[in-house]
């Protein structure tokens, strides 16, 4: 149908693993959709695919969330048409291109008032949001929350809708200089997780009660201290490993804790459907247009320096989220 260009990887390994290339897109297949991106979302997980922490079948195309125009459907599309403006953050990888086939089922249509580098900047990391704050571990005004880098990406819309709820929001941050974002964003208290001891001062802020629960991106570094900072049947969530995997444990150690609850979720297992995913994106897109989520998307490159873009990623120094734009 047309060549484009694209980000690809062969090996696994550093950000250098990463090569432009031109590519073809054929002839649409039943139920699929030709999109030209406008902004393309990046995000930890594809770190991990670079990497090798989860493994792909290479070579390989690289992301999986994009936002763009439909350009063209295939046979027996129905839920998109020509000219609608969708985003998507599922499917196979593939979004570090100009454009993309990609199955209906995947994209959701951008309201009006979202800009595509918006909609690339949150989608991914608001259904995971949201996800994690309405169905993993429901919150309520009465929890009190414990959010692991606060200032990031996930991070800075969870806690901005976690307060919007009305919980008690403590956040972490890696870097000084992540403090006052996080603040603003609504934390409660803010700690730097490596000058503190998190779960003494947690205990501290919560009357040595603990948190209900712990929403954990970084992973291996923040572990023990996530669990030790939980009340007794607390929950813990593991949702990513920023700082690597998660070390091995005992399930006794959950008993030993306080008969204490743990969960890896996915967002693919929360957006396999079409209609909860569509559930989940209706109410990432209301909270942001009535300005209690703001999307910071201040981290953009070209197409063609995303290795630039995983490197300042990895590097810990950025906050909210990082587009390619094609």
């Amino acid at each position: 149908m047309s060549d484009v260009n694209a980000i690809r990887f062969s090996e696994t390994g550093h950000a250098g693993v990463l090569s432009y290339e031109s590519m073809s897109i054929g002839p649409l297949g039943v139920g699929q959709v030709l999109v030209r991106h406008e902004a393309i979302g990046v995000n930890f997980i594809d770190i991990y695919h670079r990497s090798g922490l989860y493994p792909v079948d290479l070579p390989s195309g690289m992301g999986a969330e994009a936002a763009g125009i439909v350009e063209a459907v295939g046979e027996g599309v129905t839920r998109v048409k020509p000219g609608d403006r969708v985003v998507y953050a599922s499917g196979p990888l593939g979004a570090y291109s100009e454009a993309r086939a990609i199955s209906e089922i995947s994209l959701i249509k951008i309201p009006d008032e979202i800009s595509s580098k918006t909609a690339a900047a949150m989608t991914l990391k608001g259904l995971t949001a949201a996800y994690l704050l309405l169905k993993t571990f429901p919150l309520t005004r009465d929890h009190k929350v414990l959010v692991h880098a606060a200032a990031g990406g996930v991070g800075s819309i969870l806690t901005q809708w976690a307060k919007s709820i009305g919980a008690y929001v403590i956040g972490t941050v890696g870097r000084p200089e992540k403090v006052a974002l996080a603040k603003q964003q609504g934390c409660d208290e803010v700690l730097l997780y490596r000058e503190v001891n998190v779960p003494t001062r947690v205990k501290e802020l919560t009357d040595g009660a603990g948190v209900d629960v712990v929403y954990d991106s970084v992973g291996k570094d923040t572990f023990m201290a996530s669990i030790d900072s939980l009340r007794p049947r607390g929950m813990m969530v593991s949702f990513g490993n920023a700082s690597g995997a998660v070390p091995d444990f005992p399930p006794l150690l959950l008993a030993q804790k306080g008969s204490l609850f743990i969960t890896r979720p996915s967002l693919g297992h929360y957006i396999a459907d079409p209609d909860e995913q569509q559930e989940l994106a209706d109410a990432l897109f209301e909270q942001v247009g009535a300005g209690k989520i703001h999307i910071n998307t201040k981290h953009e490159f070209a197409l063609l320096d995303a290795a630039k873009a995983h490197e300042t990623l990895e590097s810990g120094v950025t906050t909210g989220s990082v587009i390619l734009l094609p």
